[in-house]
């Protein structure tokens, strides 16, 4: 009997499994974690009870895989890894879990987000709208629950709001959004993809299946978000922070607005930073074509709230503002979090270093004014000192302790204490959100 290999055991994979399960496969469920049970839990356990399913932790069987009708592969796993690796060459073919719960969803249509940085907040968004407008929806993808997941359950969403990365895209020949949603397009991902250009390849994929229905929504003020999707069928919506568009910010009147016609002000949006002003026109428009009205994206946009762990306002205390950005582990997200501050701030910089130098955001320190100090830590913490001496202030830390008490004895009242820190968190941290919640933890110790 032939069988299908699933690789990574995360609670993709877990639900890839169970999806193929339930179509009468066999599968061979494998994962480098010798321990995947600390994230998977009770779940991975009922993998081991099912008919015709075999776990392997701690390694892959290659050859097993290579013998395989269909490998298919969870979020997590670089396109490099060895099982893909062989699986490449025995010509067996490889889908996402995205690709595979795709296909198996009936009945309900995807707004699809990707780019460089905002897909996470701009999916909540789109989510939230959709919801707010009257109509059932759910965030999945790389956030909240795999498509596998969904399509597993007994509920049927009209639409769904999915982020989806550039390692989702590379594997997704079926994957067919009826709404597109382009963020922003920055290098990223340096450590795993080998060029700029092939990691942009892999995002432009978003337009594989683009038909004459297709809607994209695209970030007018990013070129290369224009540029590649210049030639894709399919009806375009633009936003912008710069000019009038279908969906636009109004300077003069601080006013987010759709066309001509008012969302709300400013104000009204609680979230930091220009670039949440653009992921929320993002939003509106994609709902707008999803029929959701302006009075209840107005509404929507009013009762949403930032999301933990990006440009988070954690607390206040002695004057000085402590701001959770852990989800900010490249140099681009970092740069959009310092264009936020209005106030003086300390830097927590560091982590693990993804491929792309620190000059950029040097230069963008040097010329923002406001950076009292850079505390550089972990692996990268040697390149990030190299890259930004003579920009900005610069102290090294140790443990990230010693960070925080570092930035706590830097900052004076009026302050904030930013974590953003344009690296991945692997030298220190199980993942961005085990750093977040330590840095929320100490922030609350002040």
């Amino acid at each position: 009997m032939s069988e299908v290999a699933v690789i990574g055991l995360g609670r993709s994979g877990i639900a890839a499994t169970r999806l193929l399960v339930r179509d009468n496969k066999a599968v061979y469920a494998s994962d480098a974690d010798p321990h995947p049970e600390a994230h998977s839990g009770v779940a991975l356990d009922l993998l081991r009870g099912l008919r015709d399913v075999t776990v392997q932790l701690g390694g892959h069987d290659l050859a097993r895989i290579q013998q395989s009708e269909l490998v298919v592969v969870s979020p997590g796993v670089p396109p490099a890894a060895p099982p893909l690796a062989a699986a490449r060459a025995a010509r067996v073919p490889i889908i996402s879990e995205l690709d595979l719960g795709f296909e198996h969803l009936h009945g309900t249509r995807c707004i699809a987000i990707t780019g460089t940085n905002g897909k996470t907040t701009t999916t909540a968004l789109v989510k939230h709208l959709l919801v707010q407008g009257g109509l059932k929806s759910e965030a999945a993808g790389n956030i909240g629950r795999p498509l596998a997941e969904v399509a597993l359950g007994p509920d049927v969403y009209p639409w769904l709001a999915v982020e989806v990365s550039s390692f989702q895209l590379h594997d997704s020949p079926h994957f067919a959004p009826a709404i597109g949603v382009m963020t922003n397009l920055a290098p990223d991902h340096l450590d795993r993809y080998a060029s700029v250009a092939e990691y942009y390849a892999d995002k432009q994929l978003l337009f594989r299946n683009a038909a004459g229905s297709s809607v994209w929504v695209l970030n007018g003020d990013d070129q290369a978000v224009l540029e590649m999707a210049a030639s894709v069928r399919g009806e375009r919506r633009v936003f912008s922070l710069a000019r009038p568009a279908d969906a636009w910010y109004d300077r003069t009147r601080h006013v987010l607005r759709l066309s001509e016609q008012p969302l709300l002000g400013r104000d009204e949006l609680k979230l930091l930073g220009d670039h949440n002003v653009a992921n929320a026109l993002a939003a509106a428009l994609a709902v707008r074509e999803a029929g959701i009205a302006p009075e209840a994206i107005a509404r929507g946009l009013g009762s949403f709230r930032p999301l933990p762990h990006r440009l988070e306002p954690v607390r206040e205390a002695g004057g000085v503002l402590w701001v959770n950005d852990s989800k900010a582990t490249n140099v681009a997200s970092t740069i959009v979090a310092v264009d936020a501050m209005t106030r003086p701030f300390v830097l927590l910089l560091g982590g693990r270093h993804k491929g792309e130098p620190y000059t950029r955001l040097g230069e963008v320190l040097r010329h923002n004014g406001r950076c009292r100090v850079v505390i550089a830590y972990g692996e990268a913490g040697p390149l990030v000192a190299q890259d930004l001496t003579g920009s900005v202030p610069l102290e090294r830390g140790t443990t990230f302790e010693d960070v925080v008490s570092r930035a706590r004895r830097a900052a004076k009242p009026g302050d904030v204490i930013l974590l953003s820190p344009a690296c991945s968190s692997y030298d220190m941290f199980h993942n961005y959100e085990e750093r977040g919640a330590r840095f929320r933890a100490l922030a609350e110790m002040a």
